[in-house]
């Protein structure tokens, strides 16, 4: 697996951002931390999302690329308004090239305290598997 570090700027042909809104796709994103663990049977990729509710995550695979997206939400305690926020960029973007030997049918994911969870296992030719000796 390898990562394909991500971070998109709207585009600005004469020095300022155009007109019309950005496409979602030439929003401005933030890299998440993301550690990835492998085992025998697959890996697990956690990745530091804080603020984004399960509803603004979105998990794409299409071929060997998996992309991982979210919005953050601010919660403001009500009556309330932030004078100032070192959050600018309220979204989160990472991209990741994955081996053939993983089973992208079989993707868990979990959402919890902020971390993404995903458990990718490999291809079940892709597994070690036991021989049984026979003495005889």
């Amino acid at each position: 697996m390898s990562d394909n570090k991500q971070v998109t700027t709207p585009s600005a042909a004469n020095g300022s951002a155009s007109a019309t809104a950005p496409r979602e796709q030439d929003q401005r994103a933030v890299l998440p931390a993301v550690d990835v663990f492998e085992d025998a049977s697959g890996i697990t990729l956690l990745a530091d999302m804080p603020g984004v509710p399960k509803d603004q995550l979105e998990l794409k695979v299409e071929g060997e690329a998996l992309l991982i997206e979210g919005t953050m939400q601010q919660r403001m305690p009500e009556g309330l308004e932030a004078l100032y926020a070192e959050v600018r960029v309220p979204r989160y973007r990472r991209s990741f090239t994955l081996s053939r030997e993983l089973d992208t049918t079989r993707i868990e994911a979990n959402l919890k305290d902020g971390v993404l969870t995903l458990r990718i296992p490999k291809q079940a030719h892709a597994q070690p598997r036991r021989i049984a000796v026979t003495a005889g």
